[in-house]
């Protein structure tokens, strides 16, 4: 597997704990590099390290935020190891990569190990990753900074989205706290019944 188009990549692991956690195919490829952002924030490969937050696989497996501690479709033994631009997130479960819509709480059972999965996100991203409102975000003449994501207006889910979204950025564990919001907004809510959303930002780090 050749990565291509890899604009960001992390520093040195200086979460070697971590590492002894994960299977062994994500701790051998942190070893090689310690994660990445491809596409200009397309996609996000988590990495052993402590800081920055928004890039620490044990802040997203084992931080607040972490998803088990949120989502009934999600394990406490479901490993967290990327992201695409709007901060859904692929988990490793039984060493298969298995996707989470962050909004629903869906997932996607992908039925590949990490290595078929990487060099689809690499060979096919608009596919794999789901690519499409970063172009478009791009097309307007914007860009992401590592460590920001996107967020859309309306939401995907939403009926109103049909006529099109606004997308703006957001920092990564901001985004990642409106996604798991949003889907406990939507536990308690019937199809067709209006609900409403609060935002608090807070500083990155």
């Amino acid at each position: 597997m050749r990565l291509e188009q890899v604009t960001w990549q992390g520093g040195a692991i200086d979460d070697a704990g971590i590492i002894k956690q994960l299977p062994k195919t994500l701790a051998g490829l942190l070893n090689q590099i310690n994660g990445f952002i491809l596409y200009q924030g397309g996609f996000h490969l988590y990495g052993a390290i402590n800081k920055p937050k928004w890039h620490s696989i044990r802040e997203h497996w084992q931080g607040d935020q972490a998803s088990w501690k949120h989502y009934d479709t999600i394990n406490e033994s479901d490993v967290p190891f990327a992201e695409d631009c709007l901060g859904f997130q692929f988990f490793l479960r039984n060493d298969l990569v298995i996707f989470l819509d962050g909004q629903t709480g869906d997932i996607d059972e992908l039925n590949v190990g990490l290595g078929a999965f990487l060099t689809a996100v690499t060979s096919n991203p608009l596919d794999a990753v789901g690519l499409a409102p970063l172009l478009q975000f791009m097309k307007d003449g914007n860009h992401l900074e590592p460590g920001e994501l996107l967020s859309e207006y309306p939401f995907f889910f939403t009926k109103q989205a049909r006529d099109g979204v606004e997308l703006t950025k957001t920092s990564s564990l901001e985004k990642r706290k409106l996604l798991i919001h949003i889907y406990e907004k939507l536990k308690g809510t019937k199809d067709g019944e209006e609900f409403t959303v609060s935002v608090q930002k807070s500083k990155q780090k």
